[in-house]
């Protein structure tokens, strides 16, 4: 049998189909590759943030749900109220605004302990000495135990029959007090106890501001003839404030919900003495059982929280 000249050679047919092919991907694969690259947060980023996006959803959702209905749990269903957990929050509840004032009392007195404490033991620790690390890592310690922990070592120091402090003013001779019992002093002690723990956060971060200073502004004040407060407040200060600023804004965020340290310690008492948002509504929502009612208080909360913290954060703006 004689083959025709005209036909098509059959190899040769599907190599030029599989080159068509070829010819083909290769333009998608090289788009796929630039968009990849053009876009490399949101490939990179993009599903964990997704992620994160769906978790914090659905519990503000149905915060928010339950916002809008009172329930006592159980089997009962809840009951749609719509805002009146609201109103009845903001322009009858007399208890939350005072437990609110109290929880930014208590936020206001621990930050600003912490952030003066803080700059002033990291002026200290940045200049060079003898067991410097050593002194910098005993500053430390205090921010990585646990809360409840050193809660409950100042809830044992507090004790009025038991308690260390005591025992140091009755050896020196003056009267035993009672600390927590005392309604005027429980959240400025609390307060104290916050920045106790928490004044080394600020220390490591005003370490980090001042070991990325520029060496020319301090050498510049220093042929000047400035002296140390003056370098300070002039020179150092206005290039790490933002940082500072930034750290006290999450310190304040941080502060504003504390709950751990309040329940052991105090409980929120005596009475409603220490009472702070976080333990109104943790007593709304276990004890009385007002689910929908402790929900409305936490997303106000929440919105308080939120506003503040944009208005600290403006503060970054440089002074000049």
């Amino acid at each position: 049998m004689i083959r025709s000249t005209n036909a098509p050679d059959a190899p040769a047919a599907a190599r030029q189909e599989q080159h068509g092919r070829t010819t083909t991907v290769e333009p998608l694969r090289q788009r796929a590759a630039n968009w990849v690259e053009r876009h490399l947060a949101v490939v990179f980023v993009g599903p964990s943030a997704l992620i994160l996006a769906l978790m914090f959803a659905f519990p503000i959702g149905y915060t928010i749900y339950l916002s809008l209905h009172r329930w006592s749990g159980g089997v009962t269903a809840p009951q749609f109220k719509g805002i009146d957990n609201y109103t009845q929050l903001l322009f009858e509840d007399s208890r939350f605004h005072s437990a609110l004032w109290r929880t930014f009392a208590f936020a206001g007195m621990a930050v600003l302990v912490e952030t003066v404490l803080g700059v002033a033991i990291a002026m200290l620790l940045h200049r060079r000495f003898v067991l410097s690390g050593l002194v910098r890592s005993i500053f430390m310690l205090p921010m990585i135990a646990t809360p409840v922990a050193v809660a409950l070592v100042w809830k044992l120091m507090f004790q009025p029959d038991l308690g260390v402090l005591n025992a140091i003013l009755k050896a020196i001779g003056i009267p035993a007090w009672g600390w927590t019992s005392n309604q005027a002093a429980a959240l400025p002690l609390l307060a104290l106890v916050d920045a106790w723990e928490w004044t080394s956060f600020m220390t490591l971060m005003t370490l980090a501001a001042l070991a990325a200073l520029p060496k020319w502004p301090l050498e510049a004040a220093a042929i000047d003839g400035a002296n140390a407060w003056e370098t300070f407040r002039h020179v150092v200060w206005p290039l790490i404030r933002p940082i500072v600023i930034a750290a006290a804004a999450f310190r304040a965020i941080d502060a504003l919900k504390t709950f751990d340290l309040i329940l052991v310690i105090t409980g929120g008492g005596p009475g409603f003495a220490s009472e702070t948002i976080d333990v109104y509504a943790y007593r709304t929502t276990f004890e009385y059982q007002h689910l929908g009612y402790s929900a409305a208080m936490l997303i106000v909360f929440f919105l308080i929280v939120m506003t503040t913290t944009a208005g600290l954060l403006r503060l970054r703006r440089p002074a000049w």
